[in-house]
Formats: structure tokens, C-alpha cells, sequence
């Protein structure tokens, strides 16, 4: 049974950092991609940021400069690093795998997700 689940979630103040963590079971994790994706209120869900099975990257233009991607294949785990955060960036966070192993945007390329995370910056 596939489960990812999110951590690091919380109550921010616009400018601060938070890391989030996806731990990753029942599933062959260094084959997958992995994206975040998150979800406010109102609002249809999103891709932040993905990570291929090989390591390349891609954050979508309201987060570059400020969110970091990256992955631990010893520790199943993938990591979403959120620097000078903004109340806009308030939303639940999902974490998804996606078996081809390729960056995708498009939510039906994602197999598993998780429960998410919310996250929270107030100004």
C-alpha cells in the first residue's frame, strides 16, 4: 500500500521559511517523480514545484527564487524548502508521485497523493 505523508506545515510570518517533508512507502521511490502542489481556499489545486526520478527540476514562476525542490532516494523522502514566504502562498500543500518519472504539471500524470499540509503566512 502506497502511503505518502507531509510534514512541516504551520503558522508563518510573511518574510519566514518553512520545510516541508513527503515521506514516501510502498512504492519504488528513486523511479518516481515528485511534485508539490498545493490548494487554497476558493481555488483549484496547482503545481509548485516537481523533481524528476533523475534529479531535474521545475518550479512554476510565482515560486522561483524562493522555493527549493529536492529529494533524499536513501530516505524516501522529498523536500520542498519555502524561503520569504507570502500570504499568498497560504494554502494546503500536497505532496504527489508520479510513476513515469518525468516533470509533469498536469495533475492526472500523479498516481498517489498525500493527505496534505497546511500551511499558513499571515502578513
Amino acid at each position: 500500500q502506497v502511503q505518502l505523508v507531509e510534514s512541516g506545515g504551520g503558522l508563518v510570518q510573511a518574510g519566514g521559511s518553512l520545510r516541508l517533508s513527503c515521506a514516501a512507502s510502498g512504492l519504488t521511490f528513486r523511479n518516481y517523480a515528485m511534485g508539490w502542489f498545493r490548494q487554497a481556499p476558493g481555488k483549484e489545486r496547482e503545481l509548485v514545484a516537481v523533481i524528476s526520478s533523475g534529479g531535474s527540476t521545475y518550479q512554476t514562476d510565482s515560486v522561483k527564487g524562493r522555493f527549493t525542490i529536492s529529494r533524499d532516494n536513501a530516505k524516501n523522502t522529498v523536500y520542498l524548502q519555502m524561503n520569504s514566504l507570502k500570504p499568498e502562498d497560504t494554502a494546503i500543500y500536497y505532496c504527489a508521485a508520479n510513476f513515469r518519472g518525468s516533470t509533469s504539471a498536469s495533475l492526472s500524470a500523479y498516481n498517489y497523493w498525500g493527505q496534505g499540509t497546511q500551511v499558513t503566512v499571515s502578513s
